[in-house]
Order: structure tokens, then C-alpha cells, then sequence
């Protein structure tokens, strides 16, 4: 006759003590070695000492060279292939490039105007300074065979400077009236750049 020892079988508290220990291990390992060589993330400061850290920096550094040989083979191959960037906005003038500067003198109480003549869509980039004071001025505009009093006020302040860009909304003149309403006279300087049939003095 035969006998055969059956191992005991393992009580609750053994099993869960047993767990525990698993879990407590895997923890260890995830945060001293894999953390640390996977993703460079290194609590514990094992991973340094180890020398598990500089793994993953290789490995992101070896992933951004790739990357990088990636958008530069695309940026050639746009290069060679002549891709227009639709992005892009270009506008084109069939009149020459002009920069012009103009100066007036406002006594006291007086206004004038400087202006430029403009074809719909045609663009410049201005700046003006009184010297002496503040002046209201008021940039607008005038379609061409304008009725009488007809105008298009685009920008009214009292101030001592303005700059900017404009966009002729239609052909005509387009520019500024500024007024002196102080004591002394003031000295009204244009700068002006852009693509536009001539700026004068009305």
C-alpha cells in the first residue's frame, strides 16, 4: 500500500500575506528600475545609481533625431517639389513702391489736410507726429466723383501721434484732416509707404 503526503493547503492569511509581499516587489522594481529606464522618472534615486535614467534618455533623444530627419526630409522634399504655402497671402500692385514724407504748419485754430490717392485695394503704412501739442484729427476718405460733403470717417481722436496700416475700402483720396485747437502752432510730420497713385496738399 501506497501513502502520498498531500501538501497543506495554504490558510487566508498566508495567501494574503504572500500577496502582499508580491506587490510590495512589483512596486520596488516599477520604481526603481522601469520608471526610471522607461520614462526617465526616478523617485526613488535608484534608477540613477543604476544607471537606468540614461536609458531613457537615449532613447528620447534617439526618438527626437528621428523626428527632426523626419520634418527635414519633408521640408526638402516641399523644397524640391515646389509646394506653395496656401497659408500665405500675397498681394500684387501694378504701381510702384513709394515713401514720401510731408510736413504742414497749423496756426492756432486752423486745419489742413495731407492725402493720398488711391486705387480700391490699395495699401500704406503711415505714421504722423505733431510737434506742439495734441491736434483732432479725423483719417477718412472720399470716393472719386464724391457729391459734395461726402466722406467715409474711418478713425477720430485728439492725440499727438498715430500710426498704423490702411486698406483703401474704395478708389479715391484717402487721408487725414487734423485741426489745431491750442494757443501755438504746431508742425504736423507724414510718413507715409505703400503702393499709391501720388500724396499731396489739397
Amino acid at each position: 500500500m501506497i501513502t502520498r503526503d498531500t501538501p497543506p493547503v495554504p490558510t487566508a492569511r498566508q495567501l494574503g500575506q504572500a500577496t502582499s509581499i508580491a506587490v510590495l516587489a512589483a512596486a520596488v522594481i516599477l520604481l526603481t528600475a522601469v520608471l526610471p529606464a522607461e520614462y526617465g522618472f526616478d523617485p526613488t534615486g535608484a534608477g540613477k545609481l543604476l544607471g537606468l535614467t540614461a536609458m531613457s534618455s537615449s532613447g528620447k533623444n534617439e526618438q527626437d533625431a528621428v523626428l527632426a530627419a523626419a520634418a527635414a526630409a519633408n521640408q526638402s522634399q516641399a523644397a524640391n517639389t515646389g509646394e506653395v504655402d496656401v497659408t500665405a497671402t500675397l498681394t500684387q500692385s501694378e504701381l510702384p513702391l513709394r515713401l514720401e514724407e510731408m510736413s504742414l504748419v497749423l496756426p492756432p485754430g486752423k486745419g489742413a489736410e495731407i492725402k493720398a490717392s488711391m486705387e480700391k485695394g490699395g495699401r500704406f503704412i503711415y505714421s504722423w507726429v505733431s510737434e506742439g501739442g495734441k491736434v483732432e484729427f479725423d483719417m477718412h476718405g472720399e470716393p472719386r466723383n464724391a457729391k459734395g460733403n461726402e466722406f467715409t470717417s474711418f478713425s477720430k481722436a485728439l492725440q499727438s501721434s498715430d500710426q498704423g496700416a490702411f486698406t483703401a475700402p474704395f478708389a479715391g483720396t484717402h487721408g487725414w484732416y487734423w485741426e489745431n485747437g491750442g494757443k501755438v502752432p504746431v508742425t504736423i510730420r507724414v510718413k507715409v509707404s505703400g503702393f499709391y497713385e501720388k500724396l499731396y496738399k489739397p
